[in-house]
C-alpha cells in the first residue's frame, strides 16, 4: 500500500479525434494509462482472502459435522467440500465480487458480496435437493452463513489499509475533469472530502481552456480544453475521465469522446446532476436505443422492511443483554455523580410524524430544559438544533456518557418497541420538526435510528445542510447494505468519541 499513483506525463501527445469527427476509432493510437503495483495486489489479495475463508469454513464445517457422524448419501464429504468451494467462487466470479471499480468503494462492495453469498447458497440448496442428498440442507445453511461471518469482516480488514493510505494521498487513481468550473470545483472538493474513495483530481479541461482566475482551477491545472480531452489522457495518463455538466455535453459530443477514449484504458464517468440520488434506486437501461437513467421509487414497505425490522428487534434484544453489565455501571454512575432521575424521557417525533418518548441516560442536571432559554444566544448548534460544545449543564459523568454515546444505550428499548430503527435519521424534537421544510419531512418517511449516516460521519461536527443531505441520502437510498456498514462503522465512531458533545 506504500506506493502512491502518480499520474504520468512522459507519454507523447496524440491528436485527438474530437477535433475530426470523421476519425474512425479504430485508427486512435493505444495507449494504457500506468497501473500501478498496489492495484493487481489489492485486487489478488482480496481473491486470495475470499478463497481461503471460504476453504476454511467449509474445512471446519466438514470436521464438525464429520464428528457428529453425519452423511451425505454416496457423496463423499471430500467431493461435498470441493463442490462447496467450486460454487461459492464461481458465484462469486459471476456476481462480478472481484470487479476492480468496487473494490473498496462503500456499500457496493459488500452489497455484491452479499448477492454472491447468497446466490451460491441458492445453487447449493437447489442441487442438493435435486441430488436427494441426506443432510444437505443442514450443510448448505451452516456452511453459507458462515462463510459470509468470515468474509464481511475479512474485506472490511483489507479495506482499512487502503482507506488509511488514501488519506495520506497514497493509493489514488488520477482524475481529469471534464465540465463547468462550478461542477468540477464540486467534484475537486468531493474527492478532497472523501479520499478514501481512491479519486484525486490531477487536471481540469474547460470549454475554453481557462478557468476564472488563470490556469488553475482550486489549485490544479487546467490543461486544454474539452476537444483535447483525449489527446490530454494520452498525454498524461489519466485513469479516469469524469465529465461534469455542461452545455457543450451535447449527447453526440459524449459518444464521440467514449470513442476517442478507446484504447486509452482510461474509464469515461459521466455525473448526470440532474438529482442527487445513488445506489439501489438508479438503474441505467437502454429504451429505443437511448441510454436513460431510471430512477426507481424508494422503497419503504415490503420483504427488505421486514428483514431490516426483524433485525432490529433481534439485534435490541440481543445488544441489551451483551450491555445489561455497562447500563448498569452507567446507571450507578449517573446516581452517584448528581441527585435527580437516572434516566432522561423527551419527546420526538418518530415515522410519519408521530410522537414517541425517547429513553436516554440523564447527562445534565434536572432543570436543564428550564435554562435552555438562557443560552439560545450561545447556541452552537447547526440549523435548528440546539448544541454547546461546553454546556454548563452538562454533568461531569454526562460528559463522559455523550463523548462514546453511552447515554444513548437505553434507546435500545424504543427499538425493540418499535418506535426506533437501529439505523436511521437522527429523532428530531417537535420543535425543530416544526420548522422542517417539505424536503426535510422527508426524514419522517422512515423509523428514525440509534446511529445512521450522521452519526458515522462526523456527528455534532456536521454542518446543517451536510446533516440534510446525509439523512436524505439514507431516505432515498436505504439498502440493508448499507444498515450493515454504517452499524459496522457506528463502533469506530463511538469509540473514538469524535464529534460528541
Amino acid at each position: 500500500m506504500s506506493e502512491q499513483v502518480r499520474s504520468t506525463r512522459r507519454r507523447p501527445a496524440a491528436r485527438s479525434a474530437a477535433t475530426d469527427p470523421t476519425t474512425s476509432p479504430a485508427t486512435h493510437r493505444t495507449t494504457h494509462p500506468t497501473v500501478s503495483s498496489w492495484e493487481p495486489a489489492y485486487r489478488y489479495g482480496v481473491i486470495a482472502a475470499d478463497t481461503v475463508c471460504t476453504v476454511l469454513v467449509v474445512v471446519l464445517a466438514g470436521l464438525v459435522l464429520s464428528a457428529h457422524h453425519l452423511t451425505f448419501g454416496p457423496l463423499p464429504l471430500l467431493a461435498l467440500e470441493a463442490v462447496t468451494v467450486a460454487v461459492v467462487l464461481s458465484s462469486l466470479y459471476v456476481n462480478r465480487v472481484w470487479n476492480a471499480s468496487v473494490l473498496g468503494q462503500g456499500a457496493e462492495e459488500f452489497r455484491r458480496l452479499g448477492r454472491g453469498l447468497f446466490a451460491s447458497v441458492v445453487a447449493l440448496g437447489l442441487g442438493a435437493l435435486a441430488a436427494g442428498l441426506p443432510g444437505a440442507r443442514l450443510w448448505v445453511f451452516l456452511v453459507g452463513p458462515a462463510i459470509a461471518l468470515v468474509a464481511f469482516p475479512t474485506r472490511y480488514l483489507l479495506r482499512r489499509p487502503l482507506h488509511r493510505a488514501r488519506g495520506e494521498g497514497k493509493c489514488l487513481l488520477p482524475v481529469l475533469a471534464a465540465g463547468n468550473v462550478d461542477t468540477v470545483k464540486d467534484l475537486i472538493s468531493r474527492t478532497r472530502r472523501a479520499p478514501h474513495l481512491g479519486w484525486r483530481v490531477d487536471a481540469v479541461c474547460t470549454v475554453d481552456g481557462r478557468a476564472d482566475l488563470g490556469v488553475e482551477l482550486d489549485g490544479i491545472a487546467v490543461v486544454g480544453r474539452f476537444a483535447e480531452v483525449a489527446e490530454q489522457v494520452r498525454r498524461g495518463g489519466y485513469r479516469i475521465v469524469a465529465v461534469t455538466p455542461d452545455a457543450y455535453w451535447t449527447p453526440r459530443r459524449l459518444q464521440q469522446l467514449a470513442w476517442d477514449l478507446e484504447g486509452t484504458g482510461a474509464e469515461m464517468v459521466v455525473a448526470p446532476a440532474l438529482m442527487d440520488f445513488a445506489g439501489p434506486r438508479l438503474h441505467v437501461t437502454g429504451v429505443l436505443g437511448m441510454p436513460l437513467l431510471r430512477v426507481s421509487e424508494p422503497s419503504f414497505t415490503g420483504i427488505r422492511r421486514v428483514v431490516k425490522a426483524t433485525v432490529d428487534r433481534i439485534g435490541s434484544f440481543v445488544l441489551l443483554v451483551l450491555f445489561a453489565p455497562v447500563l448498569l455501571a452507567c446507571a450507578v454512575a449517573v446516581m452517584v455523580d448528581t441527585r435527580g432521575p437516572v434516566l432522561y424521557k423527551q419527546r420526538r417525533v418518530g415515522k410519519d410524524g408521530a410522537h414517541f418518548t425517547i429513553i436516554k441516560f440523564r447527562t445534565m442536571i434536572t432543570d436543564a430544559d428550564a435554562l435552555r432559554g438562557q443560552l439560545e444566544q450561545v447556541n452552537e448548534g447547526a440549523g435548528v438544533l440546539f448544541k454547546m460544545r461546553r454546556d454548563p449543564r452538562v454533568t461531569t459523568v454526562g460528559r463522559f456518557l455523550r463523548r462514546y454515546s453511552l447515554d444513548e444505550l437505553p434507546q435500545l428499548l424504543n427499538v425493540l418497541g418499535g418506535s426506533m430503527s437501529l439505523v436511521g435519521p437522527r429523532p428530531p424534537l417537535p420543535e425543530e420538526s416544526a420548522k422542517y421544510g417539505p424536503a426535510m419531512r422527508r426524514r419522517l418517511l422512515v423509523k428514525p435510528g440509534l446511529t445512521g449516516l450522521w452519526q458515522v460521519s462526523g456527528r455534532s461536527d456536521l454542518s446543517w445542510e451536510e446533516s440534510v443531505r446525509l439523512d436524505l441520502r439514507y431516505v432515498e437510498d436505504w439498502s440493508l447494505a448499507l444498515d450493515a456498514l454504517i452499524l459496522w462503522k457506528t463502533f469506530r465512531a463511538v469509540f473514538g468519541g469524535h464529534g460528541a458533545y
